[in-house]
């Protein structure tokens, strides 16, 4: 799956290769890591597992080098969510939202940057849902309601530790584990990529038997999905217990959140008793 920068199916779309990619606290054969993403080109990539503790800033801009990108946000803040650029995005503004804490588990939460390419805006976002069925669906719904506070289009990357329900748009009724109410929350108003591009619904996990379609990538309505692939090759069973997942959108120049619209006509019609 090569980059193409051709517009969009009608031509006027600004087109945009996305990325998102468990890449397991860099644990596994970092060579491959690299040359996967290299070979990959995508113009954000949105990670989860990066670095966050000791020589967090040094690591993340060294592991950003590696894949010929720069540090757009994340990290330490992040929680271990990073968002990567390549030099033809430009990124105005960052935040982080933190999940509450359950005593005993790991700190979670979601990165966000606002994001240029040429006159198309967008926000890029990331998150790393808790392995914790308990946990999820609370993270779910904060996830949910940043993305919907949005006011420009928002391209979310999210390892969210629970397939799709079955019976769910892309969802696998053999998948395993079931799955849960996360998924479905998350997706709330989004489109899933693998939908849009009406791609099989292949598993992202494990790298050594994948059986779980663990990993997403979620768009605004307004974004145009062009492809999508998760990408498994023999050098990405050695770079992670992850599949990176690729996808190939078209962002209309001037577009906004169409979520963000639905949302706002949603509350206006609980406040007028519709």
């Amino acid at each position: 799956m090569r980059r193409d920068q051709t517009p969009g199916s009608d031509g006027t779309g600004v087109r945009l290769r996305v990325l998102t990619y468990n890449i397991h606290g860099q644990r596994d054969d970092r060579t491959a890591l690299a040359a996967v993403v290299r070979e990959l080109a995508p113009d954000v990539a949105i990670l989860q597992e990066a670095p966050r503790r000791f020589r967090w800033r040094h690591k993340c801009a060294a592991l950003a080098d590696a894949f010929g990108m720069v540090v757009g946000a994340g990290g330490l803040p992040g929680l271990g969510n990073l968002l990567l650029t390549s030099l033809r995005v430009s990124v105005t503004d960052s935040w982080v939202i933190r999940y509450p804490l359950t005593p005993g588990r790991h700190l979670r939460g979601a990165v966000f940057a606002r994001c240029a390419v040429g006159p198309v805006r967008f926000v890029l976002a990331g998150s790393h849902l808790a392995t914790d069925a308990g946990e999820r669906p609370a993270q779910a719904r904060a996830l949910r309601e940043a993305c919907r506070a949005l006011d420009q289009p928002v391209i979310l990357g999210v390892d969210v530790n629970e397939t799709p329900a079955p019976g769910d748009d892309g969802g696998d009724a053999g998948a395993e584990p079931p799955g849960g109410s996360a998924w479905a929350t998350v997706c709330d108003g989004l489109t899933d990529a693998v939908v849009a591009a009406d791609r099989p619904d292949a598993a992202t996990f494990p790298c050594a038997d994948p059986r779980r379609r663990l990993d997403a990538i979620f768009v605004d309505p307004s974004v145009e999905v062009l492809d999508y692939q998760v990408v498994d090759t023999p050098m990405t069973r050695r770079a992670s217990d992850h599949f990176p997942v690729v996808a190939d959108l078209s962002l209309a120049v001037n577009g906004g959140s169409a979520l963000a619209a639905e949302s706002g006509s949603a509350r206006g019609l609980d406040k007028r008793g519709g």
